[in-house]
């Protein structure tokens, strides 16, 4: 199994981004969950989502609290320095930042920055970065490929929204380096 702990802001579509995660694991035959954590439902408030994925059925009811992956979609959480207890040895970060990967070094683990904000509101005209995050990191694994992000994609957008969502996956997926943590998703 694989546990996945997503971090952001509410409106950064955080959950949407779980669901998403979980709806394109499904499209490629895996079993999953989804589902968030949050205090004071505002935005801006920190929230938390889950994903784990299988090959086979999950019974595991509990948040995850030792993640094999973290997707972070907002760099200022990680001025908290607890945000990444639990990430697994070997585990990964991605970040949606501005700033070079190696600003996040002291986590001492392997980190990707991508400036997926910046890549939404030229695609989409929008601040919200999860598709492309989710690109990205699927272009990093290579465990869900991205046509089944893309008919997840499918499944919940339509129109221009779908065309410009298709539109920033390609182009976020373009931007990390394709399978870099593939030996983990595989493990």
């Amino acid at each position: 199994m694989i546990e996945y702990r997503i971090h952001g802001r509410g409106g950064q579509g955080s959950v949407a981004a779980a669901y998403l995660l979980a709806a394109a694991a499904f499209e490629a035959g895996f079993t999953c969950q989804a589902f968030p954590a949050f205090g004071a439902e505002r935005r801006g408030a920190p929230v938390m989502a889950f994903v784990r994925v299988d090959d086979k059925p999950i019974t595991l009811r509990s948040q995850v609290r030792a993640p094999d992956f973290m997707i972070v979609q907002d760099d200022t959480l990680l001025l908290d320095p607890n945000l990444t207890a639990g990430l697994k040895p070997g585990g990964a970060m991605l970040v949606n930042s501005r700033k070079p990967a190696s600003a996040f070094d002291r986590f001492k683990t392997r980190v990707v920055a991508l400036p997926a904000t910046e890549l939404a509101v030229e695609v989409i005209g929008k601040p919200i970065p999860n598709t492309a995050l989710l690109a990205a990191f699927l272009a990093l694994t290579e465990h869900v490929p991205q046509k089944a992000l893309a008919a997840a994609l499918k499944g919940r957008f339509h129109g221009p929204v779908l065309e410009k969502n298709l539109e920033l996956i390609a182009k976020a997926a373009q931007a990390v380096e394709q399978g870099a943590w593939k030996e983990k998703a595989d493990a």
